[in-house]
């Protein structure tokens, strides 16, 4: 159920914050094994749910799984944040990925297939084996020296088909195996094509599969250049309506929009809008390193809180049973009645109705079972999970906190990561309050006659205006107060509570920095500082 930046992750020297990292590793997988994993073996939990956890799941990288129908751009968008090819793959507009690949770092290129993949004891994909040799053949990691893969690892599954194809062609069951990687990835990512948006009803059971992890769950809107604005608007619309029958809560998922390759955009109007949106799509992932730890600890509460309702289930199947004649019709009777059960259970143990597996599949899967085989309910056990919950994992937190302080901030770097955080290509660069600060020349200057027009109309007394002349100005742009007592502040240069021509020249760019949608800066920036208020520089005698 997790991945986490743990050995593999964070093999570099930090000083006293590794040794956090091993502590707060130690101690998830030391509460999984003495408190919670005694109740699913007893309960049965893996039958039902989800396999052991090994040491591999509370070791490994943050993931990120890429899932969407064929020729989305999938492979493209690893493409595109790796800035390198890799093994195995391949792109074109017809399905082309028919395999999953974890693309993974390793000291050099290569692949490794998913019959040796699921053997090694340094991989998360042991527990993958119960997907038998149709769905091994198609699953591979792939594996190379990548800057951006030293921080995360990403999933690649094959492009979604329609029709029968999807449900029989593949030999393996498509559904449970996204199942499988949803639980223990930390990123979900959708990809839709912006030219031809449809999701299938193969689709719509892939995205089905993710039930119960939806905050994990990103969406972008792929390809989003081949398309005008006013399309684009459309296919937004059409894109959110359908997603809200398919994903069943009452968050708006975030969309990102844009087009994820490294080639020339097809229709640049949107192309400001598609630099943030990859901005805030970066900002995303690039923070997964850093939120692992919490991650992981929040997908143990989960298993813990499923694990807990199994039992009560199991245990009550059990209690119902007849201890002589007439248990197979009891079975069939109880199997139908579950949903009252849920019911009764969730009033008797006070439970939350979202903590329930889903009916469906529990008949289902119930139907195979002797209930006979069933043991009743042992209250130590779910004593020491309540145990954990309430106490342990508030000490597991307050480690975590430590480890966030103690460390440096964990980001993923390389890649396309690095084409954003620096230079003039940077997000923002020249922008809003950046602007002119490569500049010799004031970059108010420019618009200063026009200001100097306003500024003499005020009637400035020994070369400045009072506030009060000001603000009857300022207001006129219909910024909210607290937005302009902030321009004020920075405009005041020297806190005189006048502006002389150059402070109200600021005063008037800073207004207009805002009206255009940008942020306004914390402290006013050194090359913002009207040129008569500069202090000069101090020279060596």
């Amino acid at each position: 159920m997790f991945s986490w930046l743990g050995k593999q992750g964070g093999g570099r020297d930090r000083g006293g914050g590794s040794d956090v990292v091993q502590t707060v590793t130690g101690g998830l997988r030391d509460l999984y094994l003495r408190k919670l994993l005694p109740l699913e073996e007893h309960y049965r939990f893996h039958e039902f749910h989800s396999p052991a956890l090994e040491e591999a799941d509370f070791e490994n990288k943050p993931m990120v799984l890429l899932v969407g129908q064929y020729s989305t751009g999938k492979t493209t968008f690893i493409r595109y944040l790796l800035e390198q090819d890799f093994p195995g793959m391949r792109i074109g507009p017809e399905p082309t990925t028919d395999s999953f690949i974890a693309v993974m770092y390793g000291d050099s290129e290569g692949s490794v297939p998913g019959n040796a993949l699921v053997v090694d004891p340094k991989k998360p994909f042991r527990k993958l084996s119960r997907f038998g040799n149709a769905f091994l053949n198609r699953f591979m990691c792939s594996q190379l020296p990548n800057q951006v893969l030293k921080s995360i690892s990403i999933i690649d599954s094959p492009g979604i088909l329609s029709g029968e194809k999807q449900r029989i062609s593949r030999g393996y069951d498509f559904c449970q195996v996204l199942q499988w990687f949803a639980e223990r990835v930390d990123r979900i990512i959708l990809l839709f094509d912006a030219h031809k948006l449809d999701i299938s009803d193969e689709f719509s059971e892939a995205i089905k599969s993710f039930r119960g992890q939806d905050d994990k769950i990103r969406v972008v809107l792929n390809k989003a250049d081949q398309v005008d604005t006013q399309q684009l608007m459309r296919v937004y619309g059409a894109l959110m309506w359908s997603l809200g029958k398919v994903i069943n809560t009452p968050e708006v998922l975030r969309v990102y929009i844009g087009s994820f390759w490294a080639h020339p955009l097809r229709n640049t109007e949107n192309r400001r809008l598609f630099e943030a949106e990859a901005q805030d799509l970066f900002k995303d992932i690039q923070s997964l390193p850093q939120k692992a730890a919490v991650r992981k600890l929040n997908d143990l509460i989960k298993r813990a809180r499923l694990a807990k309702v199994h039992a009560y289930i199991i245990s009550y199947l059990k209690k119902e049973m007849p201890s002589v004649f007439g248990k197979e019709n009891k079975k069939k009777e109880l199997i139908s009645r579950l949903p009252e059960i849920y019911i009764q259970l969730q009033r008797e143990y006070h439970i939350s109705v979202g903590d329930f597996p889903e009916v469906k599949k529990m008949q289902e899967l119930l139907e195979t079972c002797d209930f006979t085989k069933f043991h009743s309910l042992k209250p130590k056990l779910i004593e020491a999970v309540d145990n954990m919950l309430a106490n342990k994992i508030a000490s597991l937190m307050n480690l975590i906190r430590q480890e966030e302080s103690n460390m440096p901030t964990e980001m993923v770097q390389g890649g396309a990561f690095d084409g954003t955080m620096a230079g003039p290509f940077g997000h923002g660069y020249g922008e809003g309050a950046k602007e002119g600060a490569d500049e010799d020349e004031w970059v108010v200057a420019k618009d200063k006659p026009a200001y100097d027009e306003i500024f003499y109309t005020l009637s400035p007394i020994n070369g400045k205006i009072s506030g009060i002349s000001a603000k009857k100005e300022m207001v006129t742009s219909k910024l909210p107060n607290s937005v302009l007592g902030k321009i004020w502040k920075l405009a005041d240069c020297d806190g005189d509570g006048m502006l002389d021509d150059e402070e109200f020249a600021l005063a008037k760019h800073l207004i207009k920095i805002k009206l255009d949608g940008y942020e306004l800066p914390g402290t006013l920036p050194s090359h913002l500082v009207p040129p008569s208020h500069r202090k000069p520089l101090q020279t060596a005698e």
